[in-house]
């Protein structure tokens, strides 16, 4: 794999304004209705990508291996919801992210993320090996 050019300080987001389809009855996380926490998750490994898959060469992707949130407060239905991740170092084949989302009143969680950067044919490779076991 060439050299990627994934620095510190490079940063992601991704937003939604809150559905019922994003709510935690609706994914089976909860009974109360707001954002579900596996919503708000999916939210920051959006901004995690939006921050470097855009740098990785053909063939490569990244994928998430370690997540450690705080889900801290509550959002509403019909509330917009931004997340984002700052890149904090790249090391071998592992990026590290400083991570929060923020509806449009406060912080709503905030953690850390890493994601590992993989030859795509080769990952599939051993996945598909797991099916002949």
């Amino acid at each position: 794999m060439q050299t990627l050019s994934i620095t510190p300080g490079l940063a992601g987001s991704a937003e939604l304004v809150v559905g019922e389809e994003h709510t935690a009855p609706s994914i089976g996380s909860g009974k109360v209705r707001v954002l579900a926490t596996p919503v708000m998750i999916n939210l920051i490994e959006a901004a995690a990508l939006a921050a470097v898959e855009h740098l990785l060469p053909e063939g490569y992707q990244s994928l998430g291996t370690h997540l450690d949130v705080r889900h801290i407060a509550a959002t509403p239905v019909g509330m917009k919801v931004r997340a984002t991740a700052v890149v904090e170092g790249f090391s071998e084949r592992t990026i590290s992210f400083k991570v929060e989302a923020r509806d449009e009143i406060e912080l709503i969680g905030d953690g850390v993320h890493e994601r590992v950067v993989v030859n795509v044919a080769k990952f599939d490779l051993r996945v598909q090996k797991k099916l002949l076991r």
